[in-house]
Order: structure tokens, then sequence, then C-alpha cells
């Protein structure tokens, strides 16, 4: 697939010109800008940026403007989403989100992890399918391939939602450990379900061992690719310190180990998430200094992000052309079922786990949104699938109701559940912190009004004197914080350093700027600082 769309775009006498691949690109940099300006109103109004993305591409594929038509055609045909998001942007966030994620969360929530990657993935599964098949009256290839693409969980919006609330830690190890794990297992179970799935229901019990075979050579398969590929990459950097060439090698393991999975026929998403986590442990333990790491994670981030947000206004862009018309009662019929099914999976394969508290449970469930791997391995489909459509429309469907509605109610359950970290004591410090925020802003206020003579010198003396009250009682109240709870000082003493080195390593730029010192001395102390910075966090 990947080598005719590149022939494609290389043959003389393709009608896909070098002046036609620019007039895309030129409207994909339109679509990135959107993205961009969408996100930042996101980040300023502190909501996960995705649902505005998918909103702002519902919004754009129903308006039919002509600057984005031909991207619109171009990303929304299904070879070419494939190839975007399958195999650019899905290895770079699957890098990105094993890298910075600590073997030793994994470690320490491995049961909740396992039981829900694995245990919760099949049951969901196996409820949908069945329900699928008996409730919306599809065939049972149909069934178990819609019932695959609902598996897998994509978190980013509800872990974008936990963080500012100040949501446990550990249930964001949970999640996000599932989420990375789940993905594999549920694209295992797409191509068994969407290419072997009849030949193995035509062979009986024996096509049911066929199928657990098959299975498990996809897993297992994935899992040995992974950790050579990891380990590789691991020891290439170790006698190395030089990051943009590290940075070089961890692009060749996330996409190396994808790419020679899914070419031996085994899951390159098990791959790239194993060997993610091994570079990003083993290989960043032994052979990232600090300065790289801080750099590898800056570029990651910067990677995810764009993937992420062109994948979610994609999305907006590609339900504004499925046709629901007369399919409303599947539409609603398949959400339910896929909501039961991640129910049934949730509290059953955590049944036995007695210390995730029930509220846990119910916030895991309700969590548990879809997102762009179901929509492109859906558009994977190749157009001869008998069902492809219905498909498309049940998952885009889902994926909608659950990015919108879910997204944008779960900050209701969290905060109606009192699931958050955040204890009394760290609430009395930030409203001492408000009110002594207040009070100095009021000094500084009345103190401009007193020079612009808008104040006599009586009047500023008394608002002083009353808000010097306030201020000494705040200040006392913040000693007393600070002795009951030394971690609190702690913080607020490595948050002063830190925006101290921020501060340094911008002014030395300013010496070089007036040749007061070298470049290279400029990069040593930079590097200096950088190191501070990584062991202050």
């Amino acid at each position: 697939m990947m080598k005719h769309f590149i022939l494609m775009s290389v043959h003389p006498s393709s009608s896909f010109t070098a002046q036609s691949f620019n007039e895309i690109m030129i409207q994909l940099i339109i679509l990135l800008t959107v993205s961009v300006v969408v996100a930042s109103y996101a980040y300023h109004k502190k909501i996960p940026y995705s649902l505005p993305l998918v909103i702002i591409g519902l919004v754009l594929g129903m308006l039919n403007l002509p600057i984005i038509d031909e991207s619109r055609d171009f990303i929304t045909n299904s070879e070419t989403f494939q190839i975007f998001v399958i195999s650019i942007f899905l290895p770079a966030l699957l890098g990105e989100a094993t890298l910075k994620l600590p073997f030793h969360h994994l470690k320490e929530n491995k049961a909740p992890i396992l039981a829900l990657a694995i245990g919760g993935t099949l049951i969901t599964y196996v409820v949908i399918g069945f329900a699928s098949h008996y409730l919306l009256e599809v065939s049972v290839i149909v069934a178990f391939t819609f019932a695959a693409l609902m598996s897998p969980t994509d978190p980013i919006s509800v872990l974008q939602i936990f963080k500012p609330l100040g949501v446990h830690k550990r249930m964001n190890a949970i999640m996000e450990g599932e989420s990375l794990f789940n993905d594999g297992v549920g694209v295992v179970l797409f191509k068994i379900s969407s290419i072997y799935l009849l030949v193995y229901m035509e062979m009986g019990v024996a096509g049911f061992g066929q199928g657990l075979l098959l299975f498990l050579k996809f897993a297992v398969g994935g899992l040995v690719i992974g950790l050579i590929i990891g380990y590789i990459g691991s020891i290439s950097i170790k006698k190395i310190d030089n990051y943009p060439l590290e940075i070089a090698i961890s692009i060749i393991v996330f996409f190396g180990s994808f790419l020679i999975g899914e070419t031996v026929h085994v899951s390159g998403v098990i791959a790239v998430v194993v060997a993610g986590l091994l570079f990003g442990n083993y290989g960043g333990k032994i052979g990232m200094s600090p300065v790289t790491k801080l750099n590898i994670y800056n570029f990651y981030d910067v990677i995810a992000f764009i993937a992420n947000s062109i994948i979610f206004l994609m999305v907006g862009l590609e339900i504004s052309r499925i046709d629901v018309q007369g399919k409303w009662g599947m539409i609603i019929i398949s959400i339910i079922i896929v909501l039961i099914g991640r129910s049934v999976a949730v509290y059953a394969s955590l049944a036995w786990l007695k210390e995730i508290p029930s509220s846990w449970k119910h916030i895991l469930n309700y969590g548990g949104l879809k997102g762009s791997l179901s929509i492109a391995l859906a558009l994977s489909l190749p157009r001869t699938f008998e069902g492809r459509e219905e498909i498309i429309v049940l998952t885009f469907s889902v994926v909608i109701f659950s990015l919108l509605f879910q997204g944008l109610t779960i900050k209701s359950l969290i905060n109606k559940l009192g699931i958050i970290e955040k204890q009394n004591h760290i609430w009395e410090y930030e409203e001492v912190i408000a009110n002594l925020n207040r009070s100095k802003t009021s000094i500084s206020t009345w103190s401009d009004m007193k020079e612009e003579s808008l104040l006599t010198e009586k009047d500023y003396q008394d608002l002083v004197n009353l808000e010097n009250e306030k201020l000494k009682k705040y200040n006392q109240a913040l000693d007393q914080l600070y002795s009951l709870y030394p971690q609190i000082k702690e913080e607020q003493l490595r948050d002063a350093k830190r925006e101290s080195l921020y501060n340094q390593y911008h002014e030395l730029g300013k010496l070089v700027s007036k040749e007061v010192i070298s470049q290279s001395i400029l990069e040593r102390k930079r590097k200096e600082i950088l190191e501070e910075v990584e062991n202050l966090s």
C-alpha cells in the first residue's frame, strides 16, 4: 500500500503532479494552522484541545470551503489516512507516550493494567461482538470487526482533564498503561476479525485454536521485536553524548520496530510500545544525559502535539462526509452496546482487585474514550470489504459521542466522586497565595493612583494600613503551613531555583550577542544549567 502511494507520487504519467502535491501541502499547512489556533484557544481555556478540534473539523467539513477542498479529499482517502495516521503518526505517538512513562509506574500497577489491557479488552471484544451481531443484525465478520475497533481506548482527552484537577497519579498510570497495551491487543483482534475470522469459523473448534495461536504469534512476535530493537537502540546511545544524534536513533527505534513488526506480520504496535519502554527506561538510565532527556522530551512533545492536532481535526473532517440518513437507530444501539461492553469489561476484570476503589472503577469505565486508532483502522479496511460502510458509520458515531459527550462530562463526574489527589493543606496554601497576591496587587494599584494624584496621601496610607494588616495575617498563615508541611516550602524553593536557572539561560545569550563571552562558553554554561534543571526535577 505504501509502495503504491510512493510510486503514484513520483511516476511521470501520474495525475498526482508536483504542482498538485504543493497545493495539497499548502492546504495541509492551513489545516495545521487551524489546529494550532484552536489548540491555543483550548490551552487558554484549560480544556482538552482534542474536543474543539473535532468540532472545528466537523464545521469545516460541512461548510465545503474551496480553500480546503483538495486537502480534505486528500486526507479523507482511506489509503492516505492509513499511511499518515498508522504508519507515521501512530509510532510517533506511541513512542512519545512510552518514552516518558517510568517503568516503575507500570510495575507498581501491573495488576490493574494487565487486567484491563488483556482481560478487559478481550471481554469488551466478546460482549460487543455478540451484541452487535444479534442486536444490530449484521454479519459475524462485521460485528466482531466493529468490536475489535471498539476495544482500544484513547486516554489523550481524559488525561488532559486529569492533570489540572489533581486526579491521583496512580489512576493516571493505570489509564495510560491500559491504553498503551490495549492498542496492541486491539490491533491484533482487528486483523484476526477482518482477515481470518471467517476461515477459522469454518474450521470449528480447530479454528479457535488456530485463532489463539495467531493471536499469540502477533503478540509475542511484536514483544520480541520490540525487545531486540529497544535493546539495540539503548546500547547504541550508551557512549554517545549528542542529543540530535540520540533523537535520530530514537526515531529509528520507534519507526523501525513498528515497520519491521508489520513487515514480518506481527504486531507493530506492541513492538513499538515495548521498544519505547525499554529505550526510555533502560536506555535513559545507561545512555541519556539530563540535557539529552530534556531535549528528546521536548522534541516528542512537539511531534505528539502536531500529530494529535491534525488527527483530531481529520476526525472532524471525516465525520462530516458520513451519510447517517436512516441509520440513527443502528447508531444509538451501537453506542449503548459499546457503553455496556466497556462497563462489563472494567467491573469484571477489576472485580478481584480490592485495592481499586469503586469510584476509580467508575472513572476508568467512563474515561474509556475511543479515538484516532479506531478511526484509522476502520478506514484501512479495503473498499471490497463487505459491510465497510456500516463499520465506518458506527465507528465514527461512537468516537464522536465518546469524545464530545463523555469527554465533556467526565470532569463533572470526577468532581462529584471527589477523586482528587490534592489534600486540604494544598487547598489552604493556594487560598493563602491567592489572598497575598490580591493584597499586593491592591497596594501596587493604590501606589500608582497616588502618583497620579488620584488618591491623597492620607487616603493612600489608610488603605495601605488596612491591607498590611491582612498581609500580616496571610504571611502568618503561610509560615504556619510551611512549618506543618515542609514539602510545600521545598516545592516553592525548587520552583524559585528553576525560575532563576531559566533566567540565567536566557541572560547568557545576551552576553554572546554583546560579544562578552564566546559561543563555546555559552554552550558549556547552558549545558550546566540544563543539568541543574533536570536535577531539580
